[in-house]
Parts: C-alpha cells; structure tokens; sequence
C-alpha cells in the first residue's frame, strides 16, 4: 500500500510538517511528546486541515491544497484509534462496537470479535475492563468502521507491560493478516522496530 503524504501546518507558533512517500504495511512516526504526531494523524484523517500539501493513500487523494481536494473525514475511510480510546462509558462493550459500524467493510462483528478474542466482554461497561482489553474493544470499533487503513496514536499508552506483548501481537496480525495499511504513532524506538516497514522520526525543538 503506498503512502504518500507531504503536509505543513502551522499550529501554537510552530511548524508540524511531514514529508513521506513509500510502500509500507506499516509506517511509524516517533518523536518526543509534543512534537506534532498526533496532529500529522489529525490531517490524514481530514479532522486539522493543512495549510499546505497532499495527502494519498493507496493511490486515492484525499488532501490537495493546491488541486483544492479535501475529501471529508467521513468518507476518507480511517479508522482511527485514539491514544485515549475514546469509548462511551454510558454504553456497553457490544453497543460502542456497533456504534462504530459502517455498510462495506470486510468483516463481521463475529469475526472482529473473534479475531480480538472479545466476544465474552460484550456486556460488560467500559470501566470495568483493563488497559488490555479496552485497547481491544476500541481497535474492534475501528475495524467496524469498514477501513481502508488505520491510523494508530500511541496505542500501547494505557496497557500495562504484562499485555503490551499481546497487542503488540495483535497489531502485527492486522499488518499481515488483514493487510491494513497503518500509519502508527509511538515514542518507543523499540516498539517501531518490531512493527515498521519504515520508521520517521520526527525531531523535537
């Protein structure tokens, strides 16, 4: 899947930009807190707006500044995991995963919930699951959302170090099983090297 996603923005008196072009199942973006990655995922997603550049995803622009393209977040097909995960605590496991549900995608909720081993968490409240298996919950949501790619911030953040191993598992069957192309946030050159095909690190200062 190739990326190609050259963008600028000027945001709080600072320049975030990103410049980069390859064929990856996964690209990592790594860099200090406050350096601008999550706003690079912010524009690939349509949710910042660019003050200049592209960005494609699988040949497929979505952002042009200059061609005057901005395909809506809607339609731009992302799933997107939020570092904060962002699941309604009012509704259980079963209704955010529905929530996130969109027409064309290629898999079922059956078969999400069993590529994720969740099945068994679908009563009960957000509150009561652990770092783990609310990461589960939210990357379940996001498959849901009939992707055409992923969009990763600090998916590791709230998981304790006893189950980082097994999301970080889980990810790489999402990288090679089902073959989504995932453009992943992180400040663990360790945790890039394991799952990148391409590793950006965008510097600090």
């Amino acid at each position: 899947m190739s990326f190609d996603i050259a963008v600028r923005r000027r945001l709080d008196g600072r320049d975030i930009a990103l410049t980069c072009r390859a064929d990856a199942r996964l690209i990592a973006l790594i860099g200090p807190s406050g350096v601008g990655k999550t706003s690079i995922l912010n524009m690939v997603a349509g949710l910042l707006t660019p003050d200049e550049g592209h960005v494609a995803i699988g040949g497929e622009r979505l952002f042009d500044r200059a061609a005057g393209i901005d395909v809506p977040p809607a339609d731009r097909h992302a799933g997107y995991l939020f570092q904060d995960l962002r699941l309604f605590p009012h509704m259980r496991v079963e209704q955010n995963l529905r929530y996130g549900r969109r027409p064309g995608g290629n898999l079922s909720q059956d078969e999400v919930l069993t590529f994720l081993g969740i099945g068994h968490l679908l009563h009960r409240m957000p509150a009561t699951l652990s770092g783990g298996e609310a990461q589960r919950v939210a990357i379940g949501r996001a498959l849901l959302s009939a992707p055409r790619f992923l969009l990763m911030d600090e998916p590791l953040s709230g998981v304790d170090r006893a189950r980082r191993d097994d999301i970080l598992a889980l990810i790489e069957r999402l990288r090679d099983e089902m073959r989504l192309p995932i453009l992943y946030v992180t400040h663990d050159m360790r945790e890039a090297e394991r799952l990148a095909d391409l590793i950006v690190e965008m510097p600090g200062g």
